[in-house]
């Protein structure tokens, strides 16, 4: 019996958990950077499929501020500028979020 209790509880825990994490990050679309990728060769490689060195598909406007998750709303980043830009994002998404 208690270990049916322990289990339980456990499995609230992670669903806790779970719906904290989809709602700290919007989900993104695969067909939608797949449709970018299509439309906007990668710098590094030209080739449009596939990995990208030192490049990241960003969001112009990030989704956690209402931005679009579609190809018009994405753009090609370094990783270095996605970082710089990523931390200024989450800091606006916070003050949203209040």
């Amino acid at each position: 019996m208690e270990a049916k209790r322990v289990l339980a509880i456990t499995l609230i825990a992670i669903s806790a958990l779970t719906a904290t994490a989809a709602e700290a990050k919007p989900p993104r679309s695969a067909a939608a950077i797949l449709a970018f990728k299509r439309a906007n060769p990668c710098p590094s490689t030209g080739l449009r499929r596939g990995k990208c060195p030192r490049h990241v598909v960003d969001h112009i406007e990030p989704l956690c501020a209402g931005g679009l998750d579609r190809p018009d709303n994405m753009q090609w980043q370094t990783v270095a500028a996605s970082r710089i830009k990523d931390q200024a994002e989450r800091r606006h998404c916070r003050t949203l979020k209040k």
